[in-house]
């Protein structure tokens, strides 16, 4: 038990289609209607729960509705509109920011590539990943987040550590054609199941080819550490 299968490529494969079964309904858990809600809830996100971010969003999507909206707003009254979300004053300069280049730059639509939205302040891989695949379907890298960085490390299917590293390996290992799915898998199992602190192995859909799996093995090999007793 707790053994993985012999290729970084076949675990891959292993967890993708019993993670498949496991959430067959697995998607993005922000809520938006547009591709501009959709890049500010994603701005949003970084270090803060995806609860959490729908529940500000509610009001301010009512409030600024336009890149005009967001790109005139005072910084000070943006930043008290989403006060509960963590590093808001920061999140308010990016914003603003942003809704000014996508102004200047980009006719005042999100832009539709890598190279221009990670151009935009306090927008990097991570985010830029999501509106792409989820605002302008198009599929071009993995989303690294915390549950996606911490499965990979703790099934074995990367060693890496930093999430442009990890991002980077997986795109060899998982079959291009899950890239979107294997983050929604992740953190759908990261939220249930495989919790940072403690996963609950005895009812782990994934155990038996888990080489961190607490029911035979020492160390979780996503912080590295060993599990306590």
């Amino acid at each position: 038990m707790g053994e993985p299968l012999d290729t970084r490529e076949a675990q891959a494969e292993e967890v993708i289609d019993r993670l498949y079964d496991e959430y067959p309904d697995s998607t993005i858990s922000l809520d938006f209607s547009n591709r501009l809600e959709l890049l500010i809830a994603v701005m949003l996100s970084a270090q803060c729960t995806d609860e959490r971010v729908n529940e500000e969003t509610e009001h301010l999507f009512e409030k600024y509705e336009t890149v005009e909206d967001y790109a005139e707003a005072d910084e000070d009254e943006l930043s008290e509109d989403i006060g509960s979300i963590t590093y808001h004053n920061s999140k308010a300069d990016y914003i603003k920011s942003s809704a000014r280049t996508m102004l200047e730059e980009h006719d005042g639509e999100v832009p539709d590539t890598m190279d221009e939205l990670t151009e935009l302040k306090g927008v990097g891989r991570k985010t830029a990943n999501v509106v792409l695949q989820h605002g302008h379907d198009v599929v071009e890298g993995i989303v690294v987040d915390t549950h996606v960085q911490r499965l990979s490390r703790r099934l074995g299917i990367t060693e890496d550590e930093r999430p442009e590293a990890i991002e980077e390996d997986l795109m060899g290992i998982v079959p291009e054609e899950h890239w979107q799915q294997y983050t929604h898998l992740c953190i759908s199992h990261g939220r249930a199941t495989c919790t940072a602190r403690n996963p609950d192995c005895s009812n782990c859909v994934l155990e038996d080819v888990c080489p961190s799996s607490k029911l035979d093995h020492d160390v979780d090999l996503a912080s590295g550490e060993a599990w306590d007793a």
